[in-house]
């Protein structure tokens, strides 16, 4: 009978242990397929290169290999779209800028998606300011250089390239006109990479764009970034002036770069990628590739992300609505 007791109560042990098991397991994440990072522009862009960065050390605190899949068009729009489509299963993420999380729904009258219902933040990695650089076919070494060339050169009207219509550089575009009088008119790209192209073709004379855009022709020579937005001067270009410096207020709150799931996703799934991407960030490797593109590295967490990106599409609701914009 006492053999018979002491291995029932093994036998109610291991019922117990096998019980408590089954109830830890949702606490943990097991990652078994491939992680696909949506990204809204052109391979060869700023965006892109973050993301290839970035997803290239991801793979090992995960456990499985990171794909970046680029679905371009329309300002990230198109992989906006493909995020909410996605099944919220933890194996599909966005990376994106200020410009489809934020700006997009207050410049769009039907965007196909609601960042507030349709997704959900996961982690933030950094800010970063959009800049006004001209092309090596001006002899503008300044703002004011660019002012006069157009005035000489195109009889007051020049055309500056923006990576995507209806977005904080074409906003910047017609200030930037309004304020120096002259006709400056924003050209709309599929992404920063094919502007970036027709700058250095010296198809146009200018562009508004991202520093981590433009920062490797810049120091190569090939293209001049004359002014950024934000409210002190960058580290990677001390010697170019802010648009605050030039008399252009109101541009000081800057941009920022995060990762979002499909609503719905395992609160675990989010959890173990911002754990990796916090580690991520950690190592020097990565902080200096990115501090070299022109970005402020700093994580931010869920909750984090979440209020910078409130902040941020109030700051702009204020400035559109003050420009007369209609919503498309």
């Amino acid at each position: 009978m006492a053999s018979f007791n002491r291995s029932h109560r093994r036998a109610s042990w291991r019922a117990t242990l096998a019980l408590l098991a089954c109830l830890a397991a949702p606490l943990a994440w097991a990652q078994t397929t491939p992680i696909r990072v949506l990204v809204g522009f052109p391979a060869g862009g700023g965006t892109d290169a973050i993301a290839r960065i970035l997803a290239e050390k991801l793979k090992d605190p995960l456990g499985v290999p990171i794909v970046v899949e680029n679905r371009a068009g329309a300002g990230g729009l198109i992989a906006a779209q493909a995020l909410k489509a996605a099944q919220p299963d933890g194996n599909v993420f966005f990376m994106s800028h200020d410009h489809t999380i934020s700006i997009l729904p207050l410049v769009m009258k039907t965007p196909g998606f609601d960042p507030a219902h349709d997704f959900v933040p996961v982690a933030g990695f950094a800010t970063f300011v959009n800049a006004l650089a001209v092309s090596g076919g001006t002899p503008a070494k300044s703002v004011n250089d660019y002012v006069a060339w157009v005035r000489n050169h195109g009889a007051g009207k020049g055309t500056v390239g923006i990576p995507a219509p209806a977005s904080v550089p074409e906003f910047l575009v017609k200030v930037i006109g309004q304020k120096y009088g002259v006709d400056l008119q924003a050209a709309p790209y599929r992404g920063s990479a094919p502007m970036m192209a027709d700058m250095l073709g010296n198809q146009i004379g200018a562009g508004v764009a991202s520093v981590p855009d433009f920062i490797e022709n810049h120091k190569a020579g090939k293209v001049r970034i004359v002014a950024v937005l934000g409210a002190t001067r960058q580290a990677v270009l001390p010697d170019v002036p802010t648009f605050a410096e030039l008399g252009l207020s109101g541009f000081e709150d800057i941009p920022y770069y995060g990762f979002f799931a499909p609503a719905g996703t395992p609160k675990a799934a989010i959890d173990k990628f911002s754990d990796a991407l916090a580690k991520v960030l950690t190592l020097p490797e990565v902080r200096e590739q990115l501090t070299a593109m022109g970005l402020s590295v700093g994580f931010m967490s869920q909750q984090q992300l979440a209020s910078r990106e409130r902040a941020y599409s109030q700051v702009w609701t204020k400035i559109i609505k003050s420009s007369g914009f209609q919503a498309q």
